[in-house]
Protein backbone atom coordinates (compact mmCIF):
# COMPACT_ATOMS: atom_id res chain seq x y z
CA UNK A 1 0.00 0.00 0.00
CA UNK A 2 0.98 3.61 -0.32
CA UNK A 3 2.30 5.30 2.82
CA UNK A 4 2.28 8.94 3.76
CA UNK A 5 5.77 10.32 3.95
CA UNK A 6 6.93 13.79 4.83
CA UNK A 7 9.03 13.89 1.68
CA UNK A 8 6.22 13.03 -0.71
CA UNK A 9 5.62 16.72 -1.26
CA UNK A 10 8.14 18.03 -3.76
CA UNK A 11 9.42 21.47 -2.91
CA UNK A 12 11.31 23.89 -5.11
CA UNK A 13 15.01 23.72 -4.56
CA UNK A 14 16.70 26.83 -3.19
CA UNK A 15 19.87 27.85 -4.88
CA UNK A 16 22.50 29.61 -2.74
CA UNK A 17 24.89 31.79 -4.65
CA UNK A 18 28.27 32.25 -3.02
CA UNK A 19 30.00 35.49 -3.83
CA UNK A 20 33.76 35.71 -3.48
CA UNK A 21 34.83 39.32 -3.16
CA UNK A 22 38.36 40.12 -4.21
CA UNK A 23 40.36 42.92 -2.74
CA UNK A 24 40.09 46.14 -4.69
CA UNK A 25 43.38 47.91 -5.17
CA UNK A 26 43.25 51.71 -5.22
CA UNK A 27 45.69 53.74 -7.25
CA UNK A 28 46.84 56.83 -5.43
CA UNK A 29 46.79 59.98 -7.46
CA UNK A 30 49.79 62.16 -6.66
CA UNK A 31 48.76 64.98 -4.37
CA UNK A 32 45.39 63.46 -3.54
CA UNK A 33 44.24 63.93 0.08
CA UNK A 34 41.80 60.98 0.26
CA UNK A 35 41.36 57.52 -1.12
CA UNK A 36 38.73 56.89 -3.73
CA UNK A 37 35.71 55.16 -2.18
CA UNK A 38 35.20 51.57 -3.14
CA UNK A 39 32.05 51.04 -5.15
CA UNK A 40 29.63 48.51 -3.66
CA UNK A 41 29.41 45.29 -5.67
CA UNK A 42 26.04 44.93 -7.42
CA UNK A 43 23.72 42.32 -5.86
CA UNK A 44 23.79 38.93 -7.57
CA UNK A 45 21.03 38.37 -10.08
CA UNK A 46 18.32 35.98 -8.93
CA UNK A 47 18.65 32.56 -10.55
CA UNK A 48 16.37 32.26 -13.55
CA UNK A 49 13.79 29.53 -13.16
CA UNK A 50 14.29 28.38 -16.73
CA UNK A 51 17.92 27.52 -16.06
CA UNK A 52 17.42 25.78 -12.73
CA UNK A 53 18.22 22.15 -13.36
CA UNK A 54 16.48 19.26 -11.66
CA UNK A 55 17.78 15.71 -11.92
CA UNK A 56 14.49 14.18 -13.02
CA UNK A 57 15.97 10.68 -12.97
CA UNK A 58 15.87 10.92 -9.18
CA UNK A 59 12.52 12.70 -8.96
CA UNK A 60 10.44 10.10 -7.10
CA UNK A 61 7.92 9.91 -4.28
CA UNK A 62 8.39 8.94 -1.51
CA UNK A 63 12.03 9.87 -1.04
CA UNK A 64 14.70 7.30 -0.11
CA UNK A 65 14.97 4.95 1.64
CA UNK A 66 11.31 4.04 0.92
CA UNK A 67 10.28 2.18 -2.22
CA UNK A 68 9.41 4.73 -4.92
CA UNK A 69 5.70 4.59 -5.74
CA UNK A 70 5.64 7.50 -8.19
CA UNK A 71 8.32 8.52 -10.67
CA UNK A 72 8.31 11.65 -12.81
CA UNK A 73 8.68 10.78 -16.49
CA UNK A 74 8.43 13.86 -18.70
CA UNK A 75 6.45 16.92 -19.62
CA UNK A 76 4.56 17.40 -22.86
CA UNK A 77 3.91 20.92 -24.08
CA UNK A 78 4.68 21.51 -27.75
CA UNK A 79 5.62 20.12 -31.11
CA UNK A 80 9.23 18.92 -31.13
CA UNK A 81 11.89 21.31 -32.35
CA UNK A 82 12.98 21.08 -35.94
CA UNK A 83 16.59 20.52 -36.92
CA UNK A 84 16.83 24.23 -37.77
CA UNK A 85 15.64 25.19 -34.28
CA UNK A 86 18.04 22.77 -32.61
CA UNK A 87 20.92 24.32 -34.55
CA UNK A 88 19.82 27.81 -33.50
CA UNK A 89 19.46 30.98 -35.59
CA UNK A 90 22.29 31.80 -37.95
CA UNK A 91 24.04 35.09 -37.36
CA UNK A 92 24.57 37.36 -40.31
CA UNK A 93 28.03 38.83 -40.50
CA UNK A 94 28.19 42.59 -40.14
CA UNK A 95 30.25 44.66 -42.48
CA UNK A 96 33.05 46.86 -41.14
CA UNK A 97 30.84 49.90 -41.81
CA UNK A 98 28.02 48.42 -39.67
CA UNK A 99 30.47 47.70 -36.90
CA UNK A 100 31.77 51.26 -36.97
CA UNK A 101 28.23 52.66 -36.99
CA UNK A 102 27.04 50.20 -34.34
CA UNK A 103 24.29 48.88 -36.59
CA UNK A 104 22.97 45.43 -35.72
CA UNK A 105 22.40 43.06 -38.59
CA UNK A 106 18.72 42.86 -39.41
CA UNK A 107 16.89 39.98 -37.71
CA UNK A 108 20.06 38.87 -35.95
CA UNK A 109 19.20 36.47 -33.16
CA UNK A 110 15.51 36.59 -34.00
CA UNK A 111 13.60 33.77 -35.58
CA UNK A 112 9.85 33.09 -35.43
CA UNK A 113 9.14 29.41 -35.34
CA UNK A 114 5.66 28.11 -36.05
CA UNK A 115 5.52 25.35 -33.44
CA UNK A 116 2.21 24.79 -31.69
CA UNK A 117 2.31 25.00 -27.88
CA UNK A 118 -0.17 24.02 -25.23
CA UNK A 119 -1.64 27.11 -23.57
CA UNK A 120 -4.54 26.07 -21.31
CA UNK A 121 -4.81 22.25 -21.28
CA UNK A 122 -7.68 20.73 -19.35
CA UNK A 123 -8.94 17.26 -20.24
CA UNK A 124 -6.32 14.51 -20.70
CA UNK A 125 -6.54 10.83 -21.68
CA UNK A 126 -4.16 8.08 -22.85
CA UNK A 127 -5.06 5.68 -25.68
CA UNK A 128 -4.13 2.03 -26.23
CA UNK A 129 -0.94 3.03 -28.06
CA UNK A 130 0.29 5.17 -25.17
CA UNK A 131 -0.47 8.46 -26.93
CA UNK A 132 -1.52 11.34 -24.68
CA UNK A 133 -4.45 13.55 -25.71
CA UNK A 134 -4.86 17.04 -24.25
CA UNK A 135 -7.80 19.38 -24.87
CA UNK A 136 -6.58 22.97 -24.98
CA UNK A 137 -9.35 25.46 -24.17
CA UNK A 138 -7.29 28.44 -25.41
CA UNK A 139 -5.85 27.01 -28.63
CA UNK A 140 -9.11 25.21 -29.45
CA UNK A 141 -7.46 21.98 -30.58
CA UNK A 142 -6.81 18.51 -29.23
CA UNK A 143 -3.07 17.83 -29.04
CA UNK A 144 -2.07 14.18 -29.53
CA UNK A 145 1.40 13.50 -28.13
CA UNK A 146 3.31 10.34 -28.99
CA UNK A 147 6.01 10.32 -26.26
CA UNK A 148 7.92 7.39 -27.70
CA UNK A 149 8.07 8.70 -31.29
CA UNK A 150 8.48 12.33 -30.13
CA UNK A 151 5.68 13.37 -32.46
CA UNK A 152 2.59 15.56 -32.11
CA UNK A 153 -0.57 15.49 -34.22
CA UNK A 154 -3.81 17.40 -33.81
CA UNK A 155 -7.57 17.45 -34.10
CA UNK A 156 -7.91 21.05 -35.25
CA UNK A 157 -10.75 23.49 -35.00
CA UNK A 158 -12.05 24.47 -38.43
CA UNK A 159 -10.16 21.65 -40.13
CA UNK A 160 -11.10 18.38 -38.43
CA UNK A 161 -14.02 19.67 -36.39
CA UNK A 162 -15.77 22.79 -35.12
CA UNK A 163 -14.77 23.72 -31.59
CA UNK A 164 -15.47 26.70 -29.38
CA UNK A 165 -14.47 25.89 -25.79
CA UNK A 166 -13.30 22.29 -25.47
CA UNK A 167 -12.80 21.00 -21.94
CA UNK A 168 -13.28 17.30 -21.23
CA UNK A 169 -11.96 14.16 -22.91
CA UNK A 170 -12.86 10.49 -22.60
CA UNK A 171 -11.63 7.49 -24.57
CA UNK A 172 -12.92 3.93 -24.82
CA UNK A 173 -11.04 0.66 -25.29
CA UNK A 174 -11.36 1.00 -29.09
CA UNK A 175 -9.69 4.43 -29.03
CA UNK A 176 -12.90 6.25 -29.85
CA UNK A 177 -12.44 9.76 -28.47
CA UNK A 178 -15.13 11.95 -26.89
CA UNK A 179 -14.65 15.73 -26.64
CA UNK A 180 -16.95 18.03 -24.63
CA UNK A 181 -17.50 21.62 -25.75
CA UNK A 182 -18.81 23.89 -23.00
CA UNK A 183 -19.99 26.73 -25.24
CA UNK A 184 -21.48 24.56 -27.98
CA UNK A 185 -23.25 22.52 -25.25
CA UNK A 186 -22.47 19.17 -26.80
CA UNK A 187 -20.09 16.21 -26.98
CA UNK A 188 -18.47 15.03 -30.21
CA UNK A 189 -17.35 11.45 -30.85
CA UNK A 190 -14.27 10.85 -33.05
CA UNK A 191 -13.12 7.59 -34.57
CA UNK A 192 -9.49 6.43 -34.04
CA UNK A 193 -8.47 8.30 -37.20
CA UNK A 194 -9.73 11.60 -35.75
CA UNK A 195 -12.83 11.87 -37.93
CA UNK A 196 -16.06 13.15 -36.40
CA UNK A 197 -18.71 10.45 -36.05
CA UNK A 198 -21.45 12.48 -34.38
CA UNK A 199 -22.02 15.40 -32.02
CA UNK A 200 -24.81 15.04 -29.47
CA UNK A 201 -26.31 16.37 -26.25
CA UNK A 202 -26.94 19.99 -27.22
CA UNK A 203 -30.63 19.55 -26.38
CA UNK A 204 -29.96 18.38 -22.81
CA UNK A 205 -26.55 19.70 -21.73
CA UNK A 206 -25.90 23.08 -20.15
CA UNK A 207 -22.11 23.38 -19.86
CA UNK A 208 -20.46 19.97 -20.28
CA UNK A 209 -17.09 19.57 -18.61
CA UNK A 210 -15.14 16.46 -17.59
CA UNK A 211 -16.15 13.00 -18.74
CA UNK A 212 -15.55 9.34 -18.00
CA UNK A 213 -16.50 6.13 -19.75
CA UNK A 214 -17.59 2.78 -18.35
CA UNK A 215 -16.36 0.42 -21.08
CA UNK A 216 -18.07 -2.59 -19.50
CA UNK A 217 -21.58 -1.13 -19.27
CA UNK A 218 -21.00 1.25 -22.22
CA UNK A 219 -21.94 4.36 -20.24
CA UNK A 220 -20.53 7.78 -21.08
CA UNK A 221 -20.67 10.10 -18.07
CA UNK A 222 -20.70 13.83 -18.82
CA UNK A 223 -20.37 16.27 -15.92
CA UNK A 224 -22.60 19.31 -16.43
CA UNK A 225 -21.35 22.35 -14.51
CA UNK A 226 -24.40 24.56 -15.12
CA UNK A 227 -27.06 21.95 -14.41
CA UNK A 228 -24.96 20.55 -11.55
CA UNK A 229 -25.53 16.93 -12.43
CA UNK A 230 -23.94 14.11 -14.42
CA UNK A 231 -25.63 13.09 -17.66
CA UNK A 232 -25.37 9.40 -18.57
CA UNK A 233 -25.35 8.59 -22.29
CA UNK A 234 -25.21 5.29 -24.13
CA UNK A 235 -21.63 5.25 -25.43
CA UNK A 236 -22.68 3.58 -28.69
CA UNK A 237 -25.92 5.24 -29.80
CA UNK A 238 -25.40 8.48 -27.78
CA UNK A 239 -28.89 8.49 -26.29
CA UNK A 240 -29.43 10.03 -22.87
CA UNK A 241 -30.20 7.31 -20.32
CA UNK A 242 -30.56 9.28 -17.07
CA UNK A 243 -28.97 11.91 -14.84
CA UNK A 244 -26.98 11.31 -11.66
CA UNK A 245 -27.27 13.75 -8.75
CA UNK A 246 -28.54 17.28 -9.03
CA UNK A 247 -28.28 20.86 -7.73
CA UNK A 248 -28.90 21.75 -4.08
CA UNK A 249 -32.55 22.31 -3.20
CA UNK A 250 -31.71 25.28 -0.98
CA UNK A 251 -28.76 27.53 -0.16
CA UNK A 252 -25.84 25.75 1.53
CA UNK A 253 -27.47 22.36 0.98
CA UNK A 254 -24.65 19.83 0.72
CA UNK A 255 -26.70 16.68 1.09
CA UNK A 256 -25.44 13.48 -0.57
CA UNK A 257 -26.05 13.34 -4.33
CA UNK A 258 -26.23 17.13 -4.61
CA UNK A 259 -23.49 19.02 -6.47
CA UNK A 260 -22.16 22.56 -6.47
CA UNK A 261 -20.22 23.14 -9.68
CA UNK A 262 -19.00 19.58 -10.27
CA UNK A 263 -16.16 19.35 -12.77
CA UNK A 264 -14.74 15.87 -13.49
CA UNK A 265 -15.44 12.15 -13.24
CA UNK A 266 -13.78 8.73 -13.26
CA UNK A 267 -14.92 5.10 -13.23
CA UNK A 268 -13.34 2.19 -11.34
CA UNK A 269 -13.11 -1.48 -12.33
CA UNK A 270 -16.42 -2.22 -10.58
CA UNK A 271 -18.29 0.37 -12.60
CA UNK A 272 -18.58 2.86 -9.74
CA UNK A 273 -18.65 6.55 -10.65
CA UNK A 274 -16.45 9.12 -8.87
CA UNK A 275 -17.35 12.81 -9.24
CA UNK A 276 -15.35 15.85 -8.08
CA UNK A 277 -17.93 18.04 -6.37
CA UNK A 278 -15.65 21.01 -6.79
CA UNK A 279 -17.28 23.83 -4.82
CA UNK A 280 -18.27 21.43 -2.04
CA UNK A 281 -14.63 20.26 -1.88
CA UNK A 282 -15.42 16.56 -1.85
CA UNK A 283 -15.55 13.39 -3.94
CA UNK A 284 -18.91 11.65 -4.32
CA UNK A 285 -19.19 7.99 -5.33
CA UNK A 286 -22.14 6.33 -7.10
CA UNK A 287 -22.80 2.82 -8.37
CA UNK A 288 -23.52 1.94 -11.99
CA UNK A 289 -27.25 2.50 -11.41
CA UNK A 290 -26.61 6.06 -10.25
CA UNK A 291 -27.26 5.35 -6.57
CA UNK A 292 -25.15 7.24 -4.04
CA UNK A 293 -22.60 5.09 -2.19
CA UNK A 294 -20.34 7.40 -0.17
CA UNK A 295 -18.32 10.59 -0.17
CA UNK A 296 -15.20 12.03 1.42
CA UNK A 297 -13.32 15.30 1.67
CA UNK A 298 -13.83 18.75 3.17
CA UNK A 299 -12.66 22.30 2.68
CA UNK A 300 -9.23 23.03 4.15
CA UNK A 301 -5.52 23.21 3.46
CA UNK A 302 -4.50 20.23 5.57
CA UNK A 303 -3.54 16.80 4.30
CA UNK A 304 -6.59 15.09 2.85
CA UNK A 305 -8.48 18.38 2.51
CA UNK A 306 -9.49 20.09 -0.73
CA UNK A 307 -9.60 23.59 -2.13
CA UNK A 308 -11.16 23.22 -5.59
CA UNK A 309 -10.59 19.57 -6.52
CA UNK A 310 -10.69 19.07 -10.27
CA UNK A 311 -9.19 16.03 -12.02
CA UNK A 312 -9.87 12.53 -10.67
CA UNK A 313 -8.66 9.07 -11.68
CA UNK A 314 -8.61 5.50 -10.35
CA UNK A 315 -5.52 3.32 -10.57
CA UNK A 316 -5.26 -0.46 -10.89
CA UNK A 317 -5.18 -0.92 -7.12
CA UNK A 318 -8.34 1.10 -6.61
CA UNK A 319 -6.62 4.22 -5.26
CA UNK A 320 -8.37 7.51 -5.99
CA UNK A 321 -6.12 10.26 -7.39
CA UNK A 322 -7.38 13.85 -7.09
CA UNK A 323 -5.76 16.97 -8.58
CA UNK A 324 -6.33 20.09 -6.46
CA UNK A 325 -6.30 23.24 -8.58
CA UNK A 326 -5.76 25.67 -5.71
CA UNK A 327 -3.37 23.62 -3.56
CA UNK A 328 -1.28 22.61 -6.57
CA UNK A 329 -0.90 19.00 -5.54
CA UNK A 330 -2.19 15.54 -6.26
CA UNK A 331 -3.56 13.53 -3.33
CA UNK A 332 -4.14 9.79 -3.34
CA UNK A 333 -6.81 8.04 -1.28
CA UNK A 334 -7.85 4.46 -0.63
CA UNK A 335 -11.36 3.16 -1.29
CA UNK A 336 -12.55 4.30 2.12
CA UNK A 337 -11.40 7.87 1.53
CA UNK A 338 -8.26 7.73 3.70
CA UNK A 339 -5.24 9.66 2.45
CA UNK A 340 -2.38 7.33 1.52
CA UNK A 341 -0.04 9.67 -0.34
CA UNK A 342 0.44 13.07 -1.95
CA UNK A 343 2.93 15.00 -4.03
CA UNK A 344 3.36 18.38 -5.68
CA UNK A 345 3.61 22.04 -4.70
CA UNK A 346 3.26 25.40 -6.42
CA UNK A 347 5.78 26.05 -9.19
CA UNK A 348 6.78 25.39 -12.76
CA UNK A 349 9.59 22.89 -12.25
CA UNK A 350 9.10 19.14 -12.79
CA UNK A 351 6.77 17.67 -10.19
CA UNK A 352 5.25 21.03 -9.34
CA UNK A 353 1.91 22.43 -10.48
CA UNK A 354 0.17 25.69 -11.23
CA UNK A 355 -3.58 25.24 -11.57
CA UNK A 356 -3.72 21.45 -11.99
CA UNK A 357 -6.95 20.56 -13.79
CA UNK A 358 -7.37 17.32 -15.72
CA UNK A 359 -5.99 14.00 -14.46
CA UNK A 360 -6.03 10.58 -16.08
CA UNK A 361 -4.75 7.22 -14.87
CA UNK A 362 -4.01 4.60 -17.53
CA UNK A 363 -4.58 1.23 -15.89
CA UNK A 364 -2.74 -0.62 -18.67
CA UNK A 365 0.60 1.16 -18.35
CA UNK A 366 0.14 2.65 -14.84
CA UNK A 367 0.98 6.05 -16.23
CA UNK A 368 -0.66 9.16 -14.81
CA UNK A 369 -1.16 12.35 -16.84
CA UNK A 370 -1.82 15.68 -15.10
CA UNK A 371 -2.73 18.87 -17.00
CA UNK A 372 -0.96 21.97 -15.67
CA UNK A 373 -2.49 25.20 -16.99
CA UNK A 374 -0.07 27.76 -15.60
CA UNK A 375 2.89 26.52 -17.64
CA UNK A 376 0.81 25.03 -20.43
CA UNK A 377 1.93 21.43 -20.14
CA UNK A 378 0.95 17.88 -19.29
CA UNK A 379 3.19 16.04 -16.85
CA UNK A 380 3.56 12.26 -17.02
CA UNK A 381 4.23 10.08 -13.98
CA UNK A 382 4.80 6.34 -13.54
CA UNK A 383 2.90 4.61 -10.75
CA UNK A 384 4.37 1.53 -9.05
CA UNK A 385 1.50 -0.80 -8.10
CA UNK A 386 1.09 -2.57 -4.76
CA UNK A 387 2.18 -5.87 -6.29
CA UNK A 388 5.25 -4.33 -7.91
CA UNK A 389 6.19 -2.51 -4.70
CA UNK A 390 5.88 -5.71 -2.69
CA UNK A 391 8.13 -7.52 -5.17
CA UNK A 392 10.73 -4.75 -4.97
CA UNK A 393 10.64 -4.82 -1.18
CA UNK A 394 11.03 -8.59 -1.11
CA UNK A 395 13.96 -8.29 -3.49
CA UNK A 396 15.64 -5.65 -1.40
CA UNK A 397 15.04 -2.88 -3.93
CA UNK A 398 15.61 0.61 -2.54
CA UNK A 399 13.63 3.41 -4.14
CA UNK A 400 13.46 1.85 -7.57
CA UNK A 401 10.53 2.06 -9.93
CA UNK A 402 9.12 -1.19 -11.24
CA UNK A 403 10.29 -0.34 -14.75
CA UNK A 404 12.65 2.14 -16.39
CA UNK A 405 11.17 5.61 -16.73
CA UNK A 406 10.98 5.30 -20.53
CA UNK A 407 8.91 2.12 -20.62
CA UNK A 408 5.37 1.30 -19.48
CA UNK A 409 4.95 -0.96 -16.49
CA UNK A 410 4.14 -4.59 -17.11
CA UNK A 411 0.67 -5.84 -16.28
CA UNK A 412 0.19 -7.14 -12.78
CA UNK A 413 -2.80 -8.44 -10.85
CA UNK A 414 -4.59 -5.88 -8.71
CA UNK A 415 -4.15 -5.91 -4.97
CA UNK A 416 -6.69 -4.53 -2.53
CA UNK A 417 -5.03 -2.02 -0.17
CA UNK A 418 -5.82 -2.24 3.55
CA UNK A 419 -8.33 0.22 4.96
CA UNK A 420 -5.92 1.67 7.50
CA UNK A 421 -2.84 3.71 6.68
CA UNK A 422 0.33 4.62 8.53
CA UNK A 423 1.12 8.24 9.20
CA UNK A 424 -0.68 11.46 10.11
CA UNK A 425 -3.15 13.48 8.13
CA UNK A 426 -5.80 10.91 7.28
CA UNK A 427 -9.29 12.38 6.85
CA UNK A 428 -12.34 10.77 8.39
CA UNK A 429 -13.70 7.64 6.76
CA UNK A 430 -16.11 8.03 3.88
CA UNK A 431 -19.73 8.80 4.70
CA UNK A 432 -22.03 5.96 3.72
CA UNK A 433 -25.45 6.65 2.28
CA UNK A 434 -28.69 5.04 3.37
CA UNK A 435 -29.70 2.22 1.05
CA UNK A 436 -32.07 3.32 -1.66
CA UNK A 437 -35.41 1.56 -1.72
CA UNK A 438 -35.27 0.59 -5.38
CA UNK A 439 -32.16 1.33 -7.47
CA UNK A 440 -32.69 2.35 -11.04
CA UNK A 441 -32.06 -0.43 -13.50
CA UNK A 442 -29.49 -0.16 -16.28
CA UNK A 443 -30.99 0.67 -19.61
Amino acid sequence: MLHIHKNWMFKGRTLVTCLVAGALSLTMVPGAQAKKKKEAAPPPAAPREDVIKVDTNKLVWPAPPDIARIRWLKELKAEPKTAEEEAGPKKKKKSWMDKVAGVQAEQEGKKAYGRHHLMKPYGVVIDSKGRVYAADTFVGSVFIFDPEANKVTFIRNGINARFKTIIGLAIDDNDRLFVSDADLHHVCAFDPAGKVEQCFGDDVLGRPSGMAIDTENRFLYVVDINKEQVAVFDADNFKLLRNVGGPPKKLNDDSPATFTKPSNAAVDSDGNLYVTDTFNNRIQIFDADGEFISMFGKNGDGLGDFIRPKGVGIDRDGHIWVADAMQNRVQIFDKEGHLVGYFGSYGTMPGQFGLATGLYVDKKTNRVAVADQMKGRVQLFQYTTDVEAAALKAGGGLNKAATPASAPAAAAPAATPPAAIAGPGAPAAATAAPKASEPEKKK
